[in-house]
């Protein structure tokens, strides 16, 4: 075939090739479906979680089927008391209100407490684990246990999940937000080296695999560390496949820096609607600086400090005579 005719059959061909390209690439396929790790839920009942956390942890426990999976919450405290809604942080799920949430019911205030995705009872689903899946998580729960309007306390990355949630739903937050050791401001150089590197995409697909989850179940089956907080950290990590990729997901894009516009924002409209902001800090917290405390009121003028002399970053375990006390006198107001 002489060149010119090949090129000729070219210029024919080739148009009938790029378009069937483009109808290959462009036409609609049904999109992925949503994959759903398991929870504490789906362990054996012999666990040793089950002891530490049991489902039946606090009174008035249930689930809830949203969009991203099951989650589980509890109701406590009298019905027609004043509502708050309890936030927990990053890795331990809604255990870390043991000492504080009981205190709130007893004083008249109807609690809801949860699991954040990826926690305890709540199904872990793949996906980015950023401030919207948290705060639209929230909004759910509300919009299904029938409260319009709420009082909003969050600890560690539950205090930045709190601010972004004022912030994009301030219809649904009655008047005060109780801020307590909050992340949402973090600078990198305020997360270890290891916490960088473990929270990488490179480690998760090694912490992924079967043979390191293998590890993991083997190290988590040792003597146990003495702390049930820990403990149930380690078993997490061990024994639910989903709970490593949602910690690190929200290292990396979830509500734990870079927030400072959601913090100003909370400022804006509780000053304009006469809200209140309360932060509680311990000076010795090692994970979120005591520092951030006046960065939080650099965004929020009017917001109260409650500082507490030697409080860890774990504050509501080993203060909560004094967190809970704060926080009476802050929503009884």
């Amino acid at each position: 075939m002489p060149p010119s005719s090949a090129f000729q059959w070219f210029l024919l061909v080739c148009p009938a090739i790029v378009i069937l390209a483009y109808f290959l690439t462009v036409f609609p396929h049904s999109p992925d479906s949503l994959y759903i790790h398991p929870s504490l839920a789906t362990l054996p009942k012999s666990s040793p979680s089950r002891s530490i956390y049991p489902e039946n942890f606090y009174d008035g426990g249930a689930y809830v089927k949203l969009p991203y999976g099951q989650v589980r919450y509890w109701l406590i405290g009298p019905e027609d008391g004043e509502r708050v809604v309890l936030i927990h942080g990053l890795s331990v799920p809604a255990i870390i209100w043991k000492d504080v949430a009981p205190k709130l019911a007893a004083n008249g205030f109807r609690v809801l407490l949860y699991d954040l995705y990826g926690r305890g009872y709540s199904d872990a689903p793949q996906t980015t684990y950023d401030a919207n899946l948290y705060t639209t998580q929230l909004a759910l729960l509300l919009q299904y246990v029938g409260w319009n309007k709420v009082n909003v306390v969050g600890v560690s990355m539950g205090g930045g999940i709190a601010a972004a949630f004022s912030a994009q739903f301030p219809y649904l937050v009655t008047d005060k937000v109780a801020l307590i050791a909050s992340a949402g401001l973090m600078e990198s150089s305020d997360m270890s080296r290891t916490t960088k590197f473990l929270s990488s995409p490179l480690m998760q697909v090694v912490s992924s695999s079967y043979p390191f989850r293998l590890y993991l179940q083997y190290l988590a089956d040792q003597k146990s560390s003495g702390n049930p907080i820990s403990e149930l950290v380690r078993l997490q990590s061990a024994h639910l496949p989903g709970y490593n990729p949602a910690i690190a997901s929200s290292i990396r894009e979830g509500p734990l820096r870079s927030l400072a516009p959601q913090f100003a924002a909370l400022g804006r409209h509780s000053r304009k609607t006469n809200g209140s902001v309360l932060l509680i800090w311990g000076t010795a917290d090692q994970v979120v600086p005591y520092r951030y405390a006046s960065r939080v009121q650099s965004l929020i003028p009017h917001a109260e400090l409650v500082t507490i002399e030697g409080g860890p970053h774990d504050i509501t375990i080993s203060h909560a005579d004094e967190v809970s006390k704060a926080l009476i006198d802050f929503l009884s107001r």
